[in-house]
């Protein structure tokens, strides 16, 4: 749910089929978090095969993310006024269709472009399984049916990376990394074939009206911040990067104003305005902003080093990430035990945790050197991944914990989307001080080369991990009711 959203009446009766309409739904998330995932593995072995530079490898998975971010603030609206089984349906057959389009790429223009048409489609499909499944479940099994993300997210976050590794490296039917895309058009058929046999339908509501003028503000503003920040370095920063910069502070500046006017002319707004007077509300999208930065920085800087400065191929390169992986299952695990007891201090402990293991990371790869090995590295993985699921487990809910059940809605939305902005945020700084220091450091040998752009890419990620560890002492204590996951 992503929007303002006007609340549709519950059903009299549980819908018979919705334990089978709750896989679909699942089905679909795990394809969207596949999907941005994938790429960061891929990305080498994209740029082997069609061409590309390295700025091309922060936009496969960058340009997912931010289409997907603007497309959020417009995904649940759309399925309030146009019915939200026939959004979800669309979304996932657009979704599938761009999939095999990104499979048959022949360039890497066209893989960008149709990576931005993916993630629009993947945000018109993923908000409209939240508000099916409070339509389709009664009180007293909601907390089962949202309880199944959590183990199908931490099963995707585990073995995404392997499994995009495992198809690159395992070259089925000679087709390399295209498998990481086509392997979404069987899925995708299955989805739609039993998304209509299953999932409930919702009678449309056109008579809702949408906030085009904000969405096209935040898309605007979005835009402009990511484009500088990814092609600047390769163009040598010129005039035109600083000009975008400013006009995303602009848009941004405009997008507050127009939704504060039309929340007092009674229009809809994508974003409730009353939301930002709210400090908690405001630290954490600055605090999502800077962990999940961190975490998608972190990862793409990662794997560049295993498989341009180790020479690990794509399959290695998954197995590597596995203990971090792992130690991000046993963080979530840890943290829904505690999270009531406990609050926010999950979240202290957390990002201690990740700060730790990447000075660990940092310490790993300078005292080993070009000889580092999965096994070497993979005690500092662990203990990055544990603090990174103990921050990200209570995040949401603490975040909204002072926000009105009038604006949870909205702020849940809001948050989504500062989750994908934050990615892409994360692949375009770490990205772009990653290469730089590969690019200064030029005759250096090899190995050094990529050691220290590795090591300075994760001091920036740490130091943007301590900056949203200060601002959790912002948030309430603890989550003091439930808005939806």
């Amino acid at each position: 749910m992503t929007t303002q959203l006007s609340p549709r009446p519950l059903r009299a009766t549980p819908h018979p089929w919705r334990w089978a309409a709750l896989f679909v739904i699942l089905a679909a998330e795990v394809m969207d978090l596949l999907d941005a995932l994938v790429t960061v593995i891929a990305g080498p072995s994209v740029v082997r095969d069609i061409g590309g530079t390295s700025t091309s490898i922060q936009w496969f998975t960058a340009a997912y993310t931010v289409a997907m971010a603007a497309g959020l603030l417009l995904g649940g609206r759309l399925g309030d006024v146009h019915g939200r089984r026939r959004m979800f349906l669309v979304g996932m057959a657009g979704f599938t269709i761009a999939s095999l389009v990104c499979a048959a790429a022949q360039s890497p223009e066209m893989l960008l472009a149709t990576r931005v048409v993916q993630g629009f489609f993947g945000a018109a499909m993923i908000p409209q399984g939240l508000g099916m499944i409070k339509e389709m479940f009664p009180p007293e099994e909601m907390g089962r049916a949202f309880g199944a993300f959590g183990p199908v997210m931490g099963l995707s976050s585990v073995g995404g990376p392997v499994l995009a590794g495992w198809l690159v490296s395992s070259d089925f039917f000679g087709l390399g990394w295209r498998m990481i895309f086509a392997i979404n058009v069987p899925i995708g058929i299955a989805g739609l074939v039993a998304g209509l046999r299953y999932l409930p339908a919702s009678a449309p509501r056109p008579e809702l009206r949408i906030d085009v003028p904000g969405a096209l503000l935040a898309t605007l503003g979005m835009t402009s911040l990511i484009v500088p920040l990814i092609q600047g370095r390769e163009l040598g920063w010129p005039a035109w990067c600083f000009a975008l910069l400013a006009v995303s502070v602009a848009a941004f500046v405009s997008f507050a104003v127009v939704e504060r006017r039309r929340d007092r002319s009674g229009l809809p707004t994508l974003v409730v305005p009353s939301l930002f007077g709210r400090r908690a509300f405001t630290s954490g999208l600055l605090t999502g902003l800077a962990f999940f930065g961190s975490l998608m920085g972190s990862a793409l800087v990662f794997t560049l080093f295993v498989q341009l400065g180790l020479g690990f191929d794509a399959l290695h390169a998954g197995l590597a990430g596995l203990p971090q992986a792992l130690g991000m299952t046993i963080g979530f695990g840890v943290a829904q035990a505690f999270n009531t007891r406990l609050g926010r201090h999950l979240m202290h402990v957390g990002g201690a945790l990740v700060v730790a293991g990447m000075a660990g990371l940092v310490a790993t790869i300078g005292a080993a050197g070009a000889s580092v090995g999965i096994w070497t590295m993979a005690p500092a993985l662990l203990v990055m991944g544990a603090g990174m699921g103990l921050t990200m487990a209570p995040f949401f809910d603490i975040v909204l914990a002072g926000v009105s059940p009038e604006e949870s809605g909205s702020a849940s939305g809001t948050l989504t989307s500062v989750q994908q902005v934050g990615g892409a945020l994360g692949i375009a700084v770490l990205g772009t001080v990653f290469f730089s220091h590969v690019e200064a450091g030029i005759g250096s040998p090899r190995a050094d080369l990529f050691e220290s752009a590795t090591q300075s890419s994760l001091w920036v990620a740490a130091g943007m991990v301590a900056v949203g560890w200060l601002l959790t002492f912002l948030l309430p204590r603890r989550a003091e009711h439930h808005v939806g996951p």
